[in-house]
């Protein structure tokens, strides 16, 4: 039942079930990327995916100074239950669409190499002003 607990009680803050939402949709993603469309700081998307990779929703991989995660396949039945009813809810959610066009946005506009931190915090600093 602790495990049950934890489990929903991971999923029960916005930006997590965000990040999951955006995670569905993309294979891997950089904190950077997180930041970008959710428009959050660097620490604020480095800590919620903490989260999501302590609870077993997610892994990481280091690339240079840059960590990429991406959604850990469910180990057991009820989490492969509620994360495909998850995935289901969250798409007729009606932000759930321009939160993908913010990531492709942000994605199409990436260039190798760029500066990731710095796009990102500017994109973050704009996000929290149309707020």
């Amino acid at each position: 039942m602790k495990d049950a607990a934890q489990f929903f009680k991971v999923l029960a803050d916005e930006a997590r079930l965000k990040i999951i939402w955006l995670l569905f949709h993309h294979e891997e993603l950089c904190v950077c990327d997180v930041m970008a469309a959710l428009g959050i700081t660097q620490s604020k998307a480095s800590r919620h995916l903490a989260t999501l990779k302590h609870a077993g929703l997610a892994t990481d991989r280091k690339d240079g100074l840059w960590s990429h995660y991406a959604l850990h396949p469910a180990q057991d039945e009820l989490a492969k239950t509620h994360l495909a009813l998850l995935r289901r809810s969250l798409a007729d959610r009606p932000d759930a669409a321009p939160l993908l066009k913010t990531l492709q946005r942000w994605l199409d506009g990436k260039k190798p190499g760029m500066a990731c931190a710095k796009a990102a915090t500017r994109a973050a600093k704009a996000g929290s002003s149309r707020q």
